[in-house]
């Protein structure tokens, strides 16, 4: 039995591939997210086969939830996006993602990421080949750590949450710590990736594909 956690901000997106999910006899669903926070403690709590995740999502950005999912156990995790641009793609395995599925592709074909997976194997969508997956890969290994990397990830939530548009009290509440410890987090985001301002620190994070333009 594959069990699968589903996670994706948009209720027909979910509604959509349960009713897949449903179909294969050899899939158990045992839980949806609606936002990355909850994901990520799902599959803390559930320990999954695949974690099924938009990169798009509220609270905490995909390639975060990744991150985070694959030091928590042996879970792996399959993108289910929009997004096809090369930047999206090469992220999400850097990060630690196994499959990458775009949202227009068949049920069939997210039915054999999720086997393929499962098995082992990496599975990027048949609709992204032009990109030579072999030298994608390589590409991958040759990639060399950026300053992004040394944020802690609480700094990186703070980051998205900031470039989102929340003021530090909203972001203490949703984090559930105090305004001061936020304003603490925000300053090294600032002091480590060299921003000055708000706009600079936006923009930052719609070239990191962490929020969309």
């Amino acid at each position: 039995m594959i069990t699968i956690v589903l996670a994706d901000d948009h209720n027909l997106v979910r509604e959509g591939l349960k009713h897949l999910l449903k179909e294969e006899s050899l899939f158990k669903l045992v839980g949806e997210a609606r936002d990355g926070l909850e994901a990520v403690k799902l599959v803390e709590k559930l320990e999954p086969t695949i974690l099924l995740l938009d990169l798009m999502m509220p609270r905490l950005h995909g390639l975060e939830v990744i991150r985070q999912v694959r030091k928590l156990n042996k879970t792996k995790v399959i993108v289910v996006s929009m997004y096809s641009d090369e930047p999206y793609v090469v992220e999400a395995f850097r990060n630690g993602a196994t499959g990458y599925v775009l949202k227009d592709s068949t049920g069939s074909e997210l039915v054999r990421a999720i086997r393929t997976v499962s098995a082992g194997t990496r599975f990027l969508s048949p609709s992204l080949s032009d990109l030579a997956i072999g030298a994608y890969l390589n590409k991958l290994d040759g990639l060399p750590a950026d300053v992004y990397s040394t944020l802690t990830a609480r700094e990186r939530v703070v980051l998205q949450l900031a470039a989102e548009g929340s003021s530090t009290a909203q972001i203490a509440k949703q984090l559930y710590i105090s305004p001061r410890t936020v304003e603490t987090h925000r300053a090294n985001v600032m002091k480590k990736l060299s921003l000055r301002s708000q706009t600079e620190l936006v923009r930052f994070a719609i070239r990191r594909k962490i929020i969309a333009a």
